[in-house]
């Protein structure tokens, strides 16, 4: 179907809305949970089809021409109408049940997200929970996984969903250790996704070296051991009894901690009300994940 014929769908009108909010693409798709790359050429899609601009691109951001802020005013009226025909049928609809596959990493599961499943639990009884964990991507597209909890900078485009947080990273390591003369304790080759903090880690003599670790989880299990000293997540090395952090977050280290499903499931009930449960309670952890408020 040309741009032309096309019928304006409501991801459309959101994207209008998010760009007119935020000013910017990058920060539209972001708040969309797409890639910039998308979002442009959508709304290219998008005037293409109606036959006239609705952004007026200046060095300051986008900002709408009068066929923009009608497009944005309507997607507030629709999203209006939405949330009170939610309100209204709420308690109509059958509670959410079934099987709901989330892959993640272990150390993600361990330092973070149990706690977060366990209310989840509490709340939906109805849904069974189907954990993987691991350091391999999961294809979601061949449905094996429904959601992925994630640190990536660069998600599949085929997926959808959002950046919850930016994952801090610090110097972690057991009381008394001292930063000059410690020994180390570096990713193996199954971490070998952290190729920034491998490339940081490079100038380390090799003598000084104690193991190499496979997952995030060994990793901060020799550290508290008092193998040697290492970069972890701050998630974890600020929640773990007797780790020290020995230096402040480090800047070039931080990944970006992505919520993701397929399209085709993201408006399924038992995905949706876990994607928002997460969303949710990741939201009010990220001092820890980004570093800035260590737990007690």
């Amino acid at each position: 179907m040309s741009d032309s014929t096309r019928a304006m769908a409501w991801d459309d009108v959101r994207l209008i809305d998010a760009i007119a909010r935020e000013g910017s693409l990058p920060a539209a798709a972001a708040r969309l949970g797409i890639h910039h790359s998308t979002a442009f050429r959508r709304l290219g899609q998008i005037e293409a089809m109606l036959g006239c601009p609705l952004f007026e691109r200046r060095r300051a951001g986008y900002v709408p021409t009068q066929a923009g802020e009608e497009m944005a005013a309507l997607a507030k009226r629709v999203d209006e109408d939405i949330t009170a025909v939610t309100r209204r049928l709420a308690g109509q609809v059958p509670s959410p049940a079934g099987e709901v596959r989330l892959a993640t990493s272990d150390s993600l599961l361990a330092d973070l997200l149990l706690p977060m499943l366990v209310r989840f639990r509490a709340a939906h009884p109805a849904i069974r929970l189907d954990v993987i964990t691991g350091n391999t991507a999961l294809n979601l597209s061949r449905r094996d996984a429904d959601v992925a909890l994630r640190a990536s900078d660069a998600p599949p485009e085929t997926l959808v969903g959002r950046r919850v947080a930016r994952i801090a990273w610090a110097l972690y390591g057991t009381a008394g250790l001292a930063v000059e003369t410690a020994a180390w304790v570096l990713p193996g080759e199954g971490l070998r996704s952290l190729k920034t903090l491998r490339r940081h880690q490079a100038r380390i003599a090799p003598e000084r070296i104690a193991g190499r670790f496979d997952s995030v989880l060994a990793l901060s299990g020799a550290i508290r051991a008092g193998l040697g000293i290492g970069h972890l997540p701050c998630f974890v090395g600020d929640t773990q009894p007797g780790l020290v952090r020995l230096s402040p977050p480090v800047a070039e280290l931080a990944g970006t901690l992505w919520l993701l499903t397929h399209p085709d499931l993201r408006q399924t009930p038992r995905i949706r009300v876990l994607l928002d449960h997460l969303a949710e309670e990741i939201t009010l952890c990220r001092p820890l994940v980004e570093g800035t408020s260590p737990a007690a």
